[in-house]
């Protein structure tokens, strides 16, 4: 499982030779460590050389940078709230807060190319089938760019180290809905009220474009790949109001426990609805979804394509039903279908999904066994 802001945690920086990494190794029911500290390499026993490309070498004293490095751990920082920034309420601390704070402290901090990167370090965990939805979060997003259509996916980069570790980047100014409610006990509609303003100024209708454009997306890409274990605490908010899914351990013919709890379509709940406000963008949802169905059709075998190269004598327990996976992902694009009857498909597909019990029923699960928030 994928970290996710859900438990408030602070995450401080790692870097090294002026590049920063986040890193935390974070599992359900697991905590998240975190860690700091500075890596430099030394020429002489009593000085370290600093030098950018085109530029004469910078000479640090070693003292000095025990003396920065020592200074940096001692002075706990105190984290303002960002009302402009969402994730700032979550993760006591803006990113680029974090970064400015970091590089302050940092002895190659002056250094042009100085950058702070974020990562998630994990271990015990096979990110190959996460690298294979990124991939495919990736070429959708291409489609639809290609094609026109406003529909928005935040696809996240996976490193696969080895068969069991690697590294995933997170999506920064970010918070899960789950710690939305924990933190908040607000509706949604109340918390974009509260973040973004009235529901008639400016801010607000522009988070609420970003909704329900990355809800059409996210929803097509769950229909299609069949995306399960989708609770609060896997589904964020970004500080533009964007809804984006993460965790994708289970995909195509998997499910939790193999169980098939979820036979809703995707996950679209009353909530969400609320935020989009009235008919009109309801009616915008829903042709943003057939519009992206319809793209993704015609470039349905370079999709296909994706996931046979990945299904070839692969491990992945989402290919458990062999060929079939394949077949059964070209199922769901309807090529027989036309436009007509593909939007009173989409039409059953939406009602179906904000209507689903299973929907409910899970996110009662999840709260009674995990304590994550419906």
């Amino acid at each position: 499982m994928i970290y996710t802001p859900r438990d408030g945690g602070v995450t401080n920086g790692v870097q090294c030779n002026g590049t920063g990494v986040n890193s935390s190794n974070s599992v359900s029911d697991e905590s998240v460590e975190s860690m700091s500290i500075e890596c430099w390499s030394v020429e002489s026993e009593c000085d370290v050389t600093s030098q950018d490309s085109g530029s004469p070498p910078v000479y640090i004293q070693a003292a000095d940078i025990r003396k920065r490095l020592s200074e940096s751990l001692l002075n706990v920082p105190h984290f303002s709230h960002d009302p402009q920034d969402p994730s700032a309420a979550a993760l006591k601390e803006p990113w680029s807060k974090k970064e400015l704070r970091i590089k302050e402290s940092s002895p190659y901090g002056h250094l042009p190319s100085w950058r702070l990167m974020a990562a998630i370090v994990k271990s015990g965990d096979d990110l190959r089938q996460e690298l294979l939805a990124s991939q495919l979060l990736t070429l959708l997003q291409k489609i639809w760019d290609t094609e026109r259509v406003p529909l928005i996916l935040h696809p996240y980069k996976i490193l696969c180290l080895s068969d069991d570790s690697g590294l995933i980047e997170p999506i920064l100014n970010t918070v899960s809905l789950h710690q939305i409610k924990k933190n908040s006990q607000l509706s949604l509609l109340e918390y974009f009220v509260k973040e973004f303003g009235d529901v008639n100024s400016e801010g607000f209708l522009v988070a609420q474009k970003n909704l329900v454009q990355s809800t059409a997306a996210y929803s097509l890409v769950c229909y299609l790949l069949q995306v399960k274990d989708r609770h609060n605490g896997n589904i964020l908010l970004s500080s533009q109001g964007h809804l984006i899914h993460i965790d994708f351990g289970f995909i195509l013919s998997l499910s939790p426990k193999n169980l098939g709890f979820e036979t809703s379509p995707f996950k679209l709940t009353l909530e969400v609805v609320q935020v989009f406000g009235g008919t009109d963008m309801f009616c915008y949802f829903k042709i943003l979804m057939l519009q992206g169905l319809i793209a993704a059709r015609k470039h349905m075998d370079k999709i296909l394509s994706l996931v046979e190269i990945m299904r070839a004598g692969s491990p992945l327990p989402c290919f458990k039903s062999g060929g079939a996976t394949v077949q059964n992902l070209k199922n769901r694009f309807h090529m027989s279908l036309t436009e007509e009857q593909l939007q009173v498909l989409v039409d059953k597909l939406v009602d179906s999904s904000i209507h689903s019990l299973s929907t409910k029923l899970y996110d009662g699960f999840q709260y009674y066994t995990n304590g994550i928030l419906l």
